[in-house]
């Protein structure tokens, strides 16, 4: 289920306030590589819950 386009745009990393981008894995920080997982459709935006993946 996607994310309400609204919620994304006032959403930012946590760890350096950058950009983010649905994926189908979770919200995908464009700017520090962070993936931060979405469970039961709420984004978990805590650093420590965040996977490094791939620029």
């Amino acid at each position: 289920m996607p994310l309400d386009p609204r919620l994304l745009e006032i959403l930012c990393c946590p760890a350096c306030h950058g950009d983010l981008l649905e994926r189908a894995e979770g919200l995908h920080c464009q700017s520090c590589g962070l993936l931060y997982p979405i469970e039961d459709g709420i984004p978990v935006m805590l650093i420590d819950s965040a996977k490094k993946v791939a620029l």
